[in-house]
């Protein structure tokens, strides 16, 4: 009896130590696991990733240097109002026998990239209300429906200051020397009176 109670024993023993060892690798790996929160989840792993925002190029009404209003091929003059552009193409060839030629900064654009010059105008003037003196939201710009034009160069703007008129082509906000739209009654009347800012355009409170 003594003998099988010794093999019991040192059957017992075995049996504990193999269950320690289990139990002390499960608890080792367990220890070396990332932690549950850098686990992925269903959520993660079904995510849709974000598209970087692409800038506005030339088909949103982007400009490049030397621009004129002869140039169909840019889409920020050849989507501007018909009516508008055949005003400033018949201003522009009489302006150029004074050697003056218009070139144009910016015309019609896409309402996305309208919203980027918000955008930049609001960071670069440190709030919505200034900035609204001077870019116009995509809902409200004229620039965004092809009415208006945005001219470089001060021998232009000068020229059409004495005669735009002439042509229905009138400045509108005082702030804005660069600013031309088109307003036919002027032909026979004058440019109307220009408001001092964008701000104070009725058409800017929509």
């Amino acid at each position: 009896m003594s003998r099988i109670h010794r093999l019991l024993g040192v059957g017992l023993v075995v049996v504990t130590a193999a269950i320690v060892s289990v139990l002390a690798h499960q608890l080792l790996k367990a220890s070396s696991a990332p932690p549950l929160s850098a686990a992925p989840t269903l959520n993660s792993l079904h995510r849709e990733p974000r598209e970087p925002r692409v800038a506005p190029g030339e088909a949103d009404g982007v400009v490049p240097d030397g621009v004129t209003v002869f140039d169909d091929e840019m889409p920020a003059v050849a989507n501007l109002d018909p009516d508008l552009l055949k005003a400033l193409r018949r201003a522009a060839e009489d302006a150029a026998d004074d050697e003056v030629e218009f070139y144009v900064n910016s015309g019609w654009r896409s309402p996305e990239y309208q919203n980027q010059l918000l955008r930049e105008a609001v960071a670069e003037y440190g709030s919505e209300e200034e900035a609204a003196r001077w870019v116009a939201t995509a809902q409200t710009s004229p620039h965004v429906s092809g009415d208006a034009v945005d001219l470089g160069r001060s021998d232009a703007t000068a020229w059409l200051s004495e005669h735009g008129a002439e042509y229905g082509l009138c400045r509108i906000y005082r702030n804005e020397p660069w600013h031309y739209e088109l307003r036919p009654e002027a032909i026979g009347h004058g440019c109307p009176r220009m408001y001092a800012d964008p701000t104070q355009d009725p058409r800017m409170q929509q």
